[in-house]
């Protein structure tokens, strides 16, 4: 089994239903399972003005799937929540991130990790440390210490 840790976001629609339905369908994924569940959190959108906040939380999963399958079968549930990629940052039904895959690191077309920007990011890294405060990103250093050195302004805890 591998650790992989997932981030989820929304702020179309029911976003606060649409992250809790994304919990329950990670842990249908086939040979995963969900370990940990964040919080949910609302945060300002980052990158594109004028869209509604999100709802953001993160996942701990041990897994069987190689990394291209976990990520195939987030980009599955994002399109079945009814994600529509229309321009970088743009307002979504559902965001999934693969953010770390056990120690792996790797950049290429189709996968980059870990997260290229997760270290740099409050509305990732405060539910990631809610339950992975010890989780080592490779080539970044440890959940909590990334996140001390951030902003959380605009980072609510809201459950």
């Amino acid at each position: 089994m591998t650790l992989a840790a997932v981030a989820l976001g929304a702020n179309l629609g029911d976003a606060a239903a649409t992250v809790n339905e994304a919990f329950a369908r990670l842990d249908l994924l086939p040979a995963t399972r969900v370990i940990a569940r964040s919080p949910r959190y609302r945060t300002a959108p980052v990158g594109y003005a004028g869209q509604p906040d999100f709802i953001n939380a993160a996942a701990l999963v041990e897994t069987t799937l190689d990394a291209d399958a976990l990520l195939a079968a987030l980009l599955e549930i994002e399109s079945d929540c009814g994600r529509v990629r229309t321009f970088r940052n743009a307002p979504r039904t559902l965001d999934l991130d693969l953010l770390t895959w056990g120690e792996l690191v790797r950049d290429d077309r189709a996968l980059t990790l870990p997260h290229p920007r997760m270290h740099e990011r409050a509305f990732v890294l405060a539910p990631l440390a809610d339950i992975a405060p010890d989780l080592s990103v490779p080539g970044r250093g440890r959940v909590a210490e990334l996140l001390s050195v951030l902003d959380c302004s605009g980072v609510e805890r809201i459950d």
